[in-house]
């Protein structure tokens, strides 16, 4: 694995033998670990500038040299070489660097290179950081700025092969840049004599041969690793694993992460086999991730606890608890580590309890049924929702706030995520969700990586319930005289229909996968279950409260449960309209009426439904 030479490098060695300019773009911010041996020790962890440095230099260049807007041309890595590049190219030194303003047409940075390049006296790579900063607009030039490229352009063209010890180097300008959008259109495209390389984040590999090599040691303080590492060097299999589940966990990480997370780790003195906490320390600034300090026996008791709170939707409950049993077994990494610890795609009848599993579920987990964070996603159907759910780009209004959803997660990240009525929401917020389930993270608006891999996320939805007809007329495709089998197949149906063909995005429902739980209509014998327990809850904190004691006939709770029998469409809220409207509303104008507000008992007899107002005909002790 220490031999790994990344994608990058191995495009360089091809490509600066036959283009005069070459634009690396993406994580150039970065440092890297140098691959090889040769000017710098193998291993060795550098700037991007010191890596090009010593990888041009190792390949026989007479005169390197960096360049920026702001300092002019310089080169730190070596004594000499500025004043070589210096007397190259005819130029004044001050403490060390040749000032130069980039634009313009005469005596700029742009004919300093073009010097350099047009020489064939010495092999010359000229390395020009930050170049995305060098003009404001690339749509929208200065004819100083456009004269600066033009300039370059020129270089390219008149660019001269070396004859070395080496072998026939080409004379090179390097530019970096965060996008390649960055620079003119017209400078790259269709211009033979440019090669675009992309720089990514650090690959498998490269985690891999920073982890496995010889810097492995300096995660851990020296004390640690001495009275450590014996053991695991006669038990390899055991450190493999830890280090391979360190690899997976940091997928996405730059290097500079990577190099705070061996700091952190060393600092934090953390033991080998505790290695892969770390990055939960990095990533959320706590040791104890509140998924390993689940109770097994309090969890393995929790289908009781939500069916006290959900009623009748036994499949929707298991399926739930699935998710978490998957986290507890350590198996909802095993596909992919960085990932959410599950996604739940709730759908079903309104009222059947889609949004109380949720919020049951973050109880259950995180002990509040506030870390159950709501989403209403009919508030996000315009094309710049996404702004407001992520945060907006700088310079644009409200680049300062940050987006809701990124900073909800990154105050509260061990949460439930709902996002209700998931259909309401504009596709190009889908694509957010895309990224957010297949990596487990996302960038805000401010540039900061949200990690996401410690949330359950849920969606509910009502496809499926309804559809459109020929006329257009939005008509009720399952009802509550259907068998549960015959509401999951048409729901499922309803929610691929919209996916694969009124959206055209299949790839969503992809990555849901098998997790789609369809809810249940509350059945006659669970509506009882719904009414009673929501009159039990009333009573009872009338009784703690007030000190007022509530007993119910048997006609008046026969007159409540034939109301909530023909009202179950509506499922568990329109059960609550009908406890609202015939008993609490018309027991508390009783109350109020005959001036009970505590310490008493109070009989209903009958519960007159017939007119409204609805009342109540009580007795009192």
């Amino acid at each position: 694995m220490s031999d790994f030479i990344p994608k990058w490098h191995r495009e360089l060695e091809i490509f600066d033998k036959i283009k005069p300019i070459i634009i690396l773009e993406g994580n150039v911010l970065d440092k890297y670990q140098y691959p090889i041996d040769g000017s710098v020790q193998k291993g060795s962890i550098l700037r991007l500038v010191e890596y090009l440095h010593y990888y041009f230099k190792d390949a026989g260049y007479q005169n390197i040299s960096f360049y920026d807007s702001i300092r002019g041309f310089y080169n730190n890595c070596e004594d000499g070489y500025i004043q070589n590049f210096a007397k190259l190219v005819g130029a004044e030194i001050e403490e060390q660097h040749i000032k130069a303003d980039f634009k313009g047409r005469n005596g700029t940075a742009s004919n300093l290179v073009k010097n350099a390049i047009a020489q064939a006296t010495e092999a010359t790579a000229v390395i020009m950081d930050f170049a995305s900063r060098y003009i404001v607009s690339p749509s929208n030039m200065e004819q100083s700025e456009i004269d600066s490229f033009t300039v370059l352009l020129q270089a390219s063209i008149e660019g001269k092969d070396v004859r070395t010890e080496n072998g026939i180097l080409k004379n090179i300008v390097v530019l970096l840049v965060n996008k390649i959008n960055d620079l003119p259109a017209w400078f790259y495209l269709d211009n033979p004599n440019v090669k675009t390389i992309l720089l990514k984040t650090p690959s498998k590999e490269e985690r891999e041969a920073l982890v496995k090599g010889a810097n492995f040691p300096s995660f851990f303080a020296g004390d640690i690793y001495v009275e450590e590492n014996a053991y695991y060097q006669e038990h390899q299999d055991e450190l493999e694993k830890i280090q391979d589940r360190f690899v997976a966990l940091t997928e996405g990480f730059t290097f500079t992460e990577l190099n705070g997370l061996r700091r952190l780790s060393k600092n934090q003195r953390i033991h080998i086999k505790n290695m892969c906490d770390v990055v939960d320390l990095y990533k959320f600034g706590i040791k104890e991730n509140p998924w390993n300090t689940l109770k097994y026996k309090e969890m393995k008791n929790a289908y009781a606890d939500f069916e006290k709170r959900i009623k009748g939707q036994e499949i929707a409950i298991t399926k739930t608890l699935d998710v978490v049993k998957r986290a507890m077994t350590g198996m909802s990494g095993m596909q992919s580590s960085g990932k959410p610890k599950g996604v739940l795609f709730f759908a079903g009848p309104t009222g059947t309890g889609k949004t109380e599993t949720a919020k049951t579920l973050a109880e259950k987990l995180f002990g509040d049924e506030r870390s159950c964070i709501r989403f209403d996603m009919s508030e996000y159907g315009q094309s710049h929702s996404d702004q407001k759910l992520l945060g907006a780009p700088p310079g644009y209004v409200g680049y300062e706030a940050g987006g809701q959803l990124t900073n909800a997660v990154k105050h509260n990240p061990f949460s439930i995520l709902l996002f209700d009525e998931i259909e309401k929401a504009h596709p190009s917020i889908l694509d957010k969700f895309l990224q957010i389930l297949e990596d487990g993270r996302m960038t805000d608006g401010q540039g900061n990586t949200v990690y996401f891999s410690e949330t359950i996320i849920i969606f509910t939805s009502n496809l499926g319930i309804y559809e459109a007809n020929r006329m257009g007329e939005r008509v009720q495709k399952v009802s509550p005289d259907m068998s549960y089998e015959e509401v999951q197949a048409n729901v499922r149906k309803g929610i691929e229909n919209y996916f694969k063909l009124q959206l055209g995005r299949p790839e969503i429902l992809n990555r849901i996968g098998e997790n789609i739980v369809v809810f249940d209509f509350i059945r006659p014998e669970v509506a009882t279950k719904i009414l009673m327990a929501q009159l039990d809850k009333i009573i009872k904190n009338l009784n703690v409260d007030k000190n007022i004691k509530i007993t119910i006939s048997d006609d008046a709770l026969k007159t409540l449960e034939q109301k909530a029998l023909g009202n179950l469409e509506n499922g568990g809220r329109g059960i609550g309209n009908i406890v609202e409207s015939l008993f609490i509303n018309p027991l508390s104008r009783y109350m109020f009426d005959n001036e009970i507000f505590d310490n008493k008992e109070i009989m209903i007899e009958q519960i007159n439904a017939d007119k409204m107002p609805y009342s109540l005909i009580c007795s009192e002790k």
